[in-house]
């Protein structure tokens, strides 16, 4: 049985009530415009519409053009540390280049093992190759094992830059002595947290622990487990995230500079060991989800709505999901309230939900042979 909770801001929120899952969409249907890049993780969309995408597990990029994918050398890439969930993830064009060529900012997981980190670099695509890379960031401290990168970006209007950066990693895993989801609470550890740089990958001015002894200044919002989707709202400016539960508990948050989203303190999940709940589901001083999804949508990429196909679905969230093989619709209201859902259903894991130059819907599933998708009307 599915479970949907509603959930308000800041403040105590009931425990999530069994129902089933959301209705289906209708009207709709998926084109597939390319395909062959093996399990892609990140798509970003260049000036001339043409669109970058990552391989995480090859730890390659390729250009997408005119319904082919075809690989794009790249010169001076450190080494990506494969494996699990790490490899090559997000991949974004800065906002002030309208032309080639073009800023290409990418997230990755790098070193070794048993001590790794996500990664932020920058290289110069110039159409035809990346080059010129070097490494703007480091997420600290260092973790084993290969889970929870995180490693979504996001541009903001101001020219700063969020990336997403997870806890570290499920039990019995470690860092510093104390279980590595602990970090997420740790104003002195990038684990759990979004960080907010400038395009040099320097703490951005303004950020709310600039200047703190006990915290680290890249650090926007903290106490998360993995996001792996991010999105603006165009018109309220406000910033959303889809994050990663562990059994059960995955969540959609409004994000706000400063905020401490609660894990491992705070969450609708049970431990993947034992099954007994994680934390509390609402705890003072921190801040509620909007939505809790219990079984999980496992959310992986996130736009909002401003196409013309479906007016109605306007200023609406598109969250991908990877177990539940779904897109699903989240609408909301002018103050940001979530006032109702609806699910695409795919038969493959999808990765990327974007909105294209022209309009369009587009996802990239998460296979071996990995496809882009046009949603259209039908």
């Amino acid at each position: 049985m599915a479970v949907l909770a509603l959930l308000g801001g800041p403040g105590r929120a009931a425990l999530p009530e069994p129902g089933g899952p959301p209705p289906e969409a209708a009207g709709w249907r998926a084109v597939t415009v390319a395909r062959g890049v093996p399990h892609p993780w990140g798509l970003a969309w260049l000036p001339d519409g043409r669109a970058l995408v990552t391989a995480r597990d090859e730890a390659a990029l390729y250009l997408y053009d005119d319904g082919r994918f075809t690989p794009v050398p790249m010169d001076g890439m450190p080494e990506v540390l494969t494996g699990g969930q790490g490899g090559l993830l997000d991949v974004a064009v800065h906002p002030d280049d309208a032309a080639l060529p073009v800023r290409v900012y990418l997230t990755l997981s790098t070193g070794t093992r048993e001590a790794n980190r996500t990664t932020l670099v920058r290289g110069v695509f110039d159409g035809r190759r990346l080059g010129g890379i070097r490494t703007l960031f480091r997420a600290a401290p260092d973790k084993s094992g290969g889970q929870h990168f995180g490693s979504r970006l996001l541009w903001l209007p101001d020219g700063t830059l969020l990336m997403s950066i997870g806890d570290g990693g499920n039990p019995p895993l470690r860092v510093g002595g104390m279980l590595a989801r602990e970090q997420a609470q740790n104003l002195r550890s990038h684990l759990g947290s979004v960080v907010r740089l400038t395009d040099e990958g320097r703490p951005a001015p303004g950020n709310p622990f600039l200047g703190r002894d006990d915290a680290l200044p890249e650090i926007w919002t903290y106490g998360h487990r993995n996001i792996q989707g991010l999105a603006r709202d165009p018109d309220s400016g406000r910033i959303w995230a889809t994050e990663h539960g562990p059994l059960g508990g995955d969540e959609v948050n409004l994000l706000q500079g400063g905020g401490n989203y609660g894990w491992p303190l705070q969450t609708h999940g049970r431990d993947y060991r034992t099954g007994v709940p994680v934390g509390q589901p609402s705890v003072p001083g921190t801040i509620d989800p909007k939505v809790v999804w219990t079984p999980v949508q496992a959310p992986s990429g996130l736009v909002f709505y401003t196409g013309s196909d479906w007016p109605d679905w306007r200023g609406s969230l598109l969250s991908g999901g990877l177990r539940a093989q779904d897109i699903r619709r989240i609408a909301l209201d002018d103050e940001g309230n979530v006032t109702g859902q609806q699910r695409l259903v795919f038969d493959s894991r999808v990765r990327v939900v974007t909105q294209g130059p022209d309009g369009r819907l587009y996802a990239l599933t998460d296979e071996e042979d990995g496809r882009l998708l046009r949603i259209e009307p039908q």
